[in-house]
């Protein structure tokens, strides 16, 4: 997540140089085979390319709504994560009179926060991490989960018995939470609760496995395949097809024109070709930098720092005060 006031117009031109190479090279052939080799047969009408335009603009915002939407419902997740996260640190300190089930209890939890957030970081292979341009822009910021083990955080606060037992399971945050049902339900067999803390701890556990649920689901299920190969064939094809709509509507401006610009108009073609494909290029890539909000890009939901606040406060609760430090960001982005 940038967490500064915008990115700046250096980062963002870095970030997207690739597509501007690339359309630049696509509005020189063309300019070049027009003006110089006389192949004006190369002129297509504009009416063909604006079509195509209007057509690839109306599908490029549709993706990018629809990525917005998953990112934002990603963040909605992780902001009940956190307030469900609060609600369960009070529960065990006020239920429960024994201070170590409480704080295994609290403890557990965070252990099943840092599962789920690394699980949120395992790669898929629709994910576009491994792209030139996303590759490189992992210098500017850190990813937590890249940069210590699952084994090395979870030893933090489960005994090696329990960390032992997760590694080995396919799904550590859904075991985890079936630890924490399990000492529930022995705590209400041995009398330490009553049925109805019972009940509420027990639904609080389900609210936990729900949102879990949740977020794997958009981890899980990328944004359908057939929208996205078809969003990226529309705008090559646009670009591709865009200075060769506008080689005639340049060289007709060349019958008002004197000086150096008489019979030169064509050459305008290729900057404004560029800035005009640098635009799609440019919304295509904010869009498929949206589309998988736990990814670890630069636009990701911070599920680390949210985790890292969740045990802040349930620390605090529990009344101690050597806690962890607040995550920062780094040039802006934190995750």
């Amino acid at each position: 997540m940038h967490s500064g006031k915008a990115y700046k117009f250096s980062e963002f031109l870095l970030w997207t140089r690739r597509n501007i190479y690339k359309t630049l090279i696509i509005g020189i052939i063309p300019v070049v085979l027009y003006q110089i080799a006389g192949l004006k047969w190369l002129a297509i009408p504009w009416t063909v390319v604006a079509l195509l335009g209007t057509a690839t603009a109306f599908i490029v915002g549709f993706k990018n709504t629809q990525t917005y939407n998953r990112t934002w419902e990603a963040r909605q997740i992780w902001g009940a994560i956190l307030n469900s996260s609060r609600g369960w640190g009070t529960m065990c300190r006020d239920f429960l009179n024994n201070s170590e089930i409480t704080k295994l209890l609290v403890y557990r939890h965070f252990a099943w926060l840092t599962a789920l957030r690394y699980a949120m970081r395992d790669g898929r292979v629709w994910e576009t991490m491994n792209k030139a341009y996303n590759s490189e822009y992992k210098e500017f910021y850190s990813v937590p989960e890249k940069e210590t083990t699952i084994e090395t955080e979870l030893e933090k606060y489960i005994s090696s018995e329990e960390v032992k037992f997760i590694l080995g399971t396919k799904n550590r945050a859904a075991q985890l939470m079936s630890l924490q049902s399990k000492t529930i339900k022995e705590l209400f067999d041995n009398k330490q609760i009553d049925s109805y803390q019972f009940v509420e701890m027990q639904r609080m556990i389900k609210d936990f496995y729900d949102q879990q649920g949740k977020s794997e689901r958009i981890k899980n299920f990328p944004y359908p395949r057939q929208f996205a190969t078809i969003n990226s064939f529309f705008i090559k094809l646009f670009c591709l097809l865009l200075p060769f709509g506008m080689l005639k509507e340049f060289d007709e401006l060349n019958d008002g024109m004197e000086g150096l610009m008489n019979g030169n108009m064509v050459w305008l073609v290729i900057p404004f070709s560029v800035l005009i494909s640098w635009v799609y290029t440019s919304l295509e890539q904010v869009g498929e930098s949206t589309e998988n909000p736990f990814e670890g890009s630069a636009n990701d939901v911070p599920i680390s720092q949210i985790s890292r606040t969740i045990e802040i406060d349930l620390r605090e609760m529990l009344g101690e005060t050597d806690l962890p430090p607040a995550l920062q960001p780094k040039n802006n982005i934190i995750l």
